[in-house]
């Protein structure tokens, strides 16, 4: 679902003629939900309270979507 959720992002911002999407957040009374792409063949999504730090979890989410892409992306490299 959130795969779904987040090409919907995709295609609306494209729609006003945006090229890119960073994050779909959806916002609720006791939390968020955020999801980002991983790669070229994965969504990462995390669940978070209404007490975290969102610029924090925007940060620490992308920084592993992008390790999480990597090696998706390229499961025979080492690193």
């Amino acid at each position: 679902m959130t795969a779904s959720i987040l090409s919907l992002g995709e295609r609306a911002m494209m729609e006003v003629g945006f090229n890119e999407l960073e994050r779909v957040l959806v916002e609720g009374p006791q939390g968020y939900l955020v999801s980002v792409t991983a790669g070229s063949k994965a969504v990462l999504t995390v669940s978070a309270t209404k007490s975290l730090k969102i610029g924090l979890l925007f940060y620490d989410l992308q920084k592993s979507a992008n390790q999480v892409g990597r090696i998706l992306d390229n499961p025979d490299d080492p690193k």
